[in-house]
């Protein structure tokens, strides 16, 4: 037993393969969850390609971009038919260079328009204020459904023109179906289906709001109208609509829970961040410390080689952004919290040819809730996060001065 307890994880993980495969792969879907930091850690330096009987997980920097970058090898394969089936039709996220996802994916970053962002910014934080001032008089906030996710979901009402037949309901289709596409690794039936019924009632609310649209009912200047008039056949114009809050609902709140922890753990970074106009580059320097996306599925279409490792054909990959933010490879002083961090060293948005269309509205709401949050005084933590099926930030309580 004093052996075992100070194994390391891939001692741990070798020893328990030797008896019962499936329970070293749960080991390490475990530790995927609460020790990632150590296990990438190890894994870089020692198995930087790690199969398993499940998965095999890349964590290099350089190999890790590799993967993101090769779609006609590692493809989307791994969700994009979850994805189609919960959207009733093929979304350009789930297709690999295909005609379809070059004229779907131009036209989707014609209508998220670099433009908007100074706008984006500005609403986002007067919806964050709004939940702020609401909360001030009891003294504390739950930030996760009181604030980050409805400024989310506001985005999407205003800006996106998404608004759903209410807010709770399009929160519940977004968890449904991003759980199926990115948290069920095991291919769960009753989850698959959960997701194929969440996403038939929104492809069938969009329905009824593109024909409203088309029939002159509508505001004229968001996402959805920009969309409408570009020339998209009704079920392109629904399944890219469908694929905005899908990429941001769960995304983006995450992100913006776990870069308020970690700067809420660094009380004197955080006093310099609320006075320095430059506030964004420490929430994404917090974020790099938990990212909210640590992982993204491929799945290997021939066998390739990679770091001297041949994956074979069919491989499901997990490429992990969260290791190569750490690797000493590429980064200086990878363990340490520093400001002066090149964006092309950031993957929070992926890398290659799925990396994420609307990056530049996501960017600066996310940054401005978080500061909007931080800017209030007395702000502390009250109740930890806690995280549904382990990834989905659910609760985080703070405190506010009143």
């Amino acid at each position: 037993m004093w052996l075992h307890s100070h194994m390391g994880h891939l001692e741990k993980y070798d020893e328990t393969l030797a008896r019962d495969p499936m329970a070293a792969f749960g080991l390490v879907r475990e530790w995927m969850r609460t020790e990632w930091r150590e296990l990438f850690a190890e894994l870089r330096e020692r198995r930087p390609v790690f199969a398993t009987p499940v998965l095999t997980v890349v964590t290099r920097f350089a190999d890790v971009t590799e993967v993101l970058s090769r779609e006609e090898v590692f493809t989307v394969r791994a969700f994009g038919p979850r994805l189609d089936a919960a959207l009733g039709g093929p979304f350009m996220l789930g297709r690999d260079a295909t005609a379809m996802n070059w004229r779907d994916k131009g036209i989707m970053q014609f209508v998220l328009d670099p433009g908007d962002v100074a706008g984006v910014r500005e609403l986002a934080g007067r919806l964050a204020d709004e939940a702020l001032d609401a909360a001030a008089a009891r003294g504390e906030i739950e930030v996760v459904h009181e604030l980050f996710r409805p400024v989310a979901l506001g985005v999407c009402a205003q800006y996106f023109g998404l608004p759903g037949p209410d807010p709770q309901t399009l929160s519940r289709w977004t968890r449904t179906i991003i759980t199926d596409c990115f948290a069920n690794y095991l291919g769960d039936p009753a989850v698959q289906a959960a997701s194929v019924e969440a996403g038939a009632e929104m492809t069938a609310y969009l329905r009824d709001e593109l024909e409203a649209r088309r029939a002159g009912r509508g505001p004229s200047g968001d996402v959805f109208a920009r969309l409408v008039a570009s020339g998209l056949d009704e079920e392109r114009v629904v399944v890219n609509m469908a694929g905005l809050p899908l990429g941001f609902v769960e995304s983006g709140p995450g992100a913006m829970v776990e870069a308020t922890e970690q700067l809420l753990l660094r009380p004197e970074v955080l006093a310099r961040a609320v006075t320095d106009d430059d506030f964004d580059r420490y929430v994404w320097e917090a974020l790099r410390f938990n990212p909210f996306f640590k992982l993204l599925p491929r799945i290997c279409e021939r066998d390739y080689e990679l770091a001297g490792t041949v994956i074979p054909a069919g491989t499901f990959v997990l490429a992990a952004p969260a290791s190569a933010m750490f690797d000493a490879a590429v980064l200086d002083e990878p363990d340490e919290f520093r400001l002066d961090r090149p964006r092309h060293h950031q993957l929070f948005f992926g890398y290659g040819h799925h990396a994420c269309l609307g990056v530049h509205p996501a960017r600066a709401v996310i940054c401005e809730a978080v500061r909007r949050l931080l800017l209030r005084r007395g702000v502390r933590v009250i109740e930890g996060v806690t995280r549904a099926n382990g990834i989905f930030p659910d609760r985080f309580v703070l405190g506010l001065e009143a």
